[in-house]
C-alpha cells in the first residue's frame, strides 16, 4: 500500500506562514489525486485542499481559498500545502491523502483511499 507521511507542522503566530509537506512511498504516485485535510480536536475532518493527477488544477476549500496553495512534484513523489495569513482557527491536525478518482463534492469526502497519520499546526492568537 501507499505510505504518506506528512511533515512541517509546529507552532505559529496569527498572520503567519507555515508550509506542510506529504512524502510519498508510491512509484506511480502521479496515478493519485492528493489532498489535504484536517481535524481539530472536537470536530469531524474536514476538507481542504485537492490537486489533480498533473498538477495542473486544484480546489480549496472556501474559507482557506486565497491564503492556501497546494503544490506537487511527481518526479519528486511530493506534495505541499503553502499557509499564509494563518488563523487560530486554521488549528488542527492536517492529513494529507490520496485518492485514484476525482470527486464531486470533496466537502463531503472520507473515502481516500490512503491516508498519512497527520501533522499537527498549532496557531496561537
Amino acid at each position: 500500500q501507499v505510505q504518506l507521511v506528512e511533515s512541517g507542522g509546529g507552532l505559529v503566530q496569527a498572520g503567519g506562514s507555515l508550509r506542510l509537506s506529504c512524502a510519498a512511498s508510491e512509484r506511480t504516485f502521479s496515478n493519485y489525486v492528493m489532498g489535504w485535510f484536517r481535524q481539530a480536536p472536537g470536530k469531524e475532518r474536514q476538507f481542504v485542499a485537492v490537486i489533480n493527477w498533473s498538477g495542473t488544477s486544484a480546489y480549496y476549500r472556501d474559507s482557506v481559498n486565497g491564503r492556501f496553495t497546494i503544490s506537487r512534484d511527481n518526479a519528486k513523489n511530493m506534495m505541499w500545502l503553502q499557509m499564509n495569513s494563518l488563523k487560530p482557527e486554521d488549528t488542527a491536525v492536517y492529513y494529507c491523502a490520496a485518492n485514484a478518482r476525482w470527486h464531486s463534492n470533496w466537502y463531503e469526502v472520507y473515502d481516500m483511499d490512503y491516508w498519512g497519520k497527520g501533522t499537527l499546526v498549532n496557531v496561537s492568537s
